[in-house]
């Protein structure tokens, strides 16, 4: 499997938190801001994340007529921002990250998740069916 790496784009990050909530707080400013939640993942829809302590975000900037794909995580009033080339790159990011998520059991997910991200099955990546 071929990984593609970040972009060195700089786009709008995550908003700060402001700490004036929690998480489910955090979710209209992010929304506000241009960020759409990542609520499932998988075909199946499995959890993305455990509101309201770790949420992902997406979203997509065109910038001199290239589009660029970016990827937030909210942990706990903590932000992060990545960006990539392609759809695939963040695609894969998130992927990792679900996976990691259900293999330790800070979301629910499968129940046979493989210890290897290398081994999960395609129908744990991407976004839900339907």
């Amino acid at each position: 499997m071929k990984t593609t790496a970040q972009t060195t784009f700089t786009g709008p990050d995550l908003p700060l938190d402001d700490r004036s909530g929690d998480g489910y707080d955090y979710l209209d400013t992010a929304e506000n801001a241009g960020w759409t939640v990542i609520a499932q993942w998988g075909a199946e829809g499995y959890d993305f994340g455990a509101w309201p302590y770790v949420i992902g975000f997406a979203r997509q900037i065109n910038k001199g007529g290239k589009r660029h794909f970016g990827y937030g995580l909210y942990v706990e009033g903590d932000t992060t921002t990545k960006y990539f080339d392609t759809l695939e790159a963040r695609k894969e990011a998130i992927d990792r990250d679900a996976h990691w998520f259900w293999k330790t059991g800070q979301s629910d997910g499968p129940d046979d998740v493989p210890e290897k991200f290398e081994d999960l099955p395609a129908k744990y990546r991407g976004l839900p069916a339907g």
